[in-house]
């Protein structure tokens, strides 16, 4: 079964997240889903986000990643974090104007305070272009309540 997963962030005024903020123009504005045990999210590439000859950039593919284990530990792991390691693996080239991409994020492991990610990149036609781990530092919820901003767990997701 997949849910849509809320952004309970876009109720902060400068709220402006390079990777999910609807309203940054420049930015990525990603949108996730919950899959059993995994966060997906499907990303249009679009040209300005390209490196050589429209194939997206590497680091965008990295950034992507990223935010997508930020996203697996707010709504999975229930609290919040930094990303502490990020390896990423590139297999083949994604084409922006090609199609959406789909990016799939789950638990490895977790060892101690540290939440290793694995994500999972597919074009259009659901071959595996790259894939990644990302180590992220993660808070204690109660610190992550406290410090930062982050709402009740519920508040991720629709009825």
């Amino acid at each position: 079964m997949r849910r849509r997963i809320n952004n309970p962030f876009t109720a902060i005024r400068e709220y402006n997240c390079f990777g999910c903020s609807p309203g940054n123009p420049c930015g990525l504005r990603m949108q996730f889903y919950e899959e059993g045990e995994e966060v997906v999210s499907n990303w249009q590439p679009e040209s300005h986000f390209q490196g050589y000859g429209n194939i997206l950039h590497g680091g965008v593919i990295s950034t992507l990643m990223d935010e997508i284990a930020s996203w697996y530990v707010f709504t999975k792991l229930r609290t919040a974090g930094v990303t502490h390691n990020l390896k990423v693996r590139f297999y083949s080239p994604v084409y922006t104007g090609k199609g959406a991409v789909s990016l799939r994020a789950s638990l490895e492991k977790t060892e101690k305070r540290i939440a290793s990610i694995s994500v999972k990149l597919f074009d259009e036609s659901g071959h595996l272009c790259s894939e990644g781990t990302v180590g992220y530092f993660i808070f204690p919820e109660k610190f992550a309540r406290e410090k930062l901003y982050y709402p009740d767990f519920d508040s991720f997701f629709e009825d």
